[in-house]
């Protein structure tokens, strides 16, 4: 209860001092964030590294591990399912009418991106030296040789070597847990600075009113998802939400102001293991796999966008063509790539290949900054909703 206080109190403090449009207040908020985010990202990668192969190599060859990965996907499939089911029930309630002709018509910032096909987010998926996923923080390539490791690890003789080659890596995860826990102690101060670059952007007119029912679809889809969806989950399998989302608040912050699932993960686990109590053998093994695969915001955030982008190009609307597009934004989510603005650049590919009107996207563009944190916030919530419900499963 003392560091919800402290949390809720960091976050005032941040979002006065952004309200008060000091130069040198955004400037230090600006460099703390930034000192922040560069440390999530630090531990991210040996985070899913290690969780991913120590857990493999003492689960491969049982039954275990199968049951815990059977029930995270069939937990991600459902909740994604929901959550752009939900996108697209309110996109037909609340109905976004179409932009103006002339702005649509505008060159955009969306038309200069690179496009990536499917081929390319697959090809980049498969590494081709063992140094270059590290480098690069590509969430799914490390996911792939961590997965291989910790199987080849599991499938190996009981020797002497295997077991120093296993006690090192857990020595390696005990040392990493412990500088997570120094982290995430000093999270009030990164919260402080987040907070203020938020209420600073929101202050300065961030979001633009003619889009005003898009971005009521999106976040109240998102909402909907965090507040209603997720929590009805976790009561039909026997938990308390509210208790759950109170023990997990740490790493929900986080994900909200760093816009990052994968940056997130360490305190994403940590807090799993320590404050929720999940088993370490679940906690690290779904929430790695999770940060990857079960994209509830982006599932949404996909459909909705795709659709508004396909009627300002006067394509027909019709329930066969929604429906296509659900299963589409869902399958495309758990295959996103975990890149920055993954989901943004994944719909832009998606809209360029059907030859919809792409400088739509480039209009979403400037409100994006805060439609990617209420997602990513939803994305660690539902991570966490998966995993403690895979969780309970175990147990019982």
């Amino acid at each position: 209860m003392k560091n919800i206080i402290v949390w809720i109190g960091a976050l005032i403090i941040g979002a006065i001092l952004g309200l008060l449009q000091i130069g040198w207040i955004g400037d230090v908020a600006d460099f703390v964030a930034t000192i922040y985010v560069r440390l999530f990202q630090l531990l991210a990668v040996p985070t899913i590294v290690l969780a991913v192969t120590t857990t493999l190599a003492s689960l491969g060859k049982g039954q275990e591990a199968g049951r815990i990965f059977a029930h995270t996907i069939t937990y991600t499939l459902l909740t994604t399912i929901v959550a752009a089911a939900v996108g697209l029930l309110l996109y037909v309630v609340i109905a976004p009418g179409n932009l103006p002709t002339e702005t649509i018509s505008q060159q955009s910032i969306a038309d200069n991106q690179p496009q990536l096909t499917y081929i390319d987010h697959l090809l980049s998926v498969i590494p081709n030296n063992i140094v270059k996923p590290f480098l690069e923080g590509n969430v799914l390539s490390l996911l792939l040789l961590a997965a291989a490791i910790g199987i080849a690890l599991a499938r190996l003789p009981e020797t002497e070597q295997k077991a120093v080659v296993v006690k090192f890596l857990h020595g390696l995860q005990d040392l990493l847990f412990m500088m997570i826990r120094g982290l995430i102690w000093t999270l009030p101060v990164g919260i402080v600075a987040f907070a203020a670059q938020l209420s600073a952007q929101l202050s300065a007119g961030a979001i633009a009113d003619s889009l005003g029912k898009y971005v009521a679809v999106v976040l109240g889809g998102n909402l909907l998802q965090f507040f209603v969806v997720l929590p009805l989950f976790l009561l039909l399998r026997g938990l308390n939400p509210v208790r759950t989302l109170s023990k997990m608040m740490p790493a929900v912050l986080i994900a909200l102001f760093t816009k990052s699932s994968a940056a997130t993960l360490p305190v994403t686990m940590g807090t799993a293991e320590r404050r929720l109590g999940v088993q370490s053998k679940v906690a690290r093994f779904v929430l790695p796999i999770c940060t990857t695969i079960n994209m509830n915001g982006c599932a949404a955030f996909i459909l909705v966008t795709s659709l508004f982008v396909m009627q300002q190009g006067g394509i027909p609307l019709t329930w066969t063509t929604m429906l296509s597009w659900l299963l589409i934004s869902v399958v495309s989510a758990i295959g996103n790539a975990g890149v920055p603005m993954g989901c943004y650049f994944l719909t832009l590919s998606l809209m360029s290949g059907i030859h919809a009107p792409i400088a739509v996207l480039g209009i979403i563009l400037p409100i994006y900054t805060i439609i990617d944190m209420v997602e990513t916030a939803v994305n660690v919530w539902s991570d966490s909703c998966v995993c403690a419900m895979t969780d309970h499963d175990l147990r019982n």
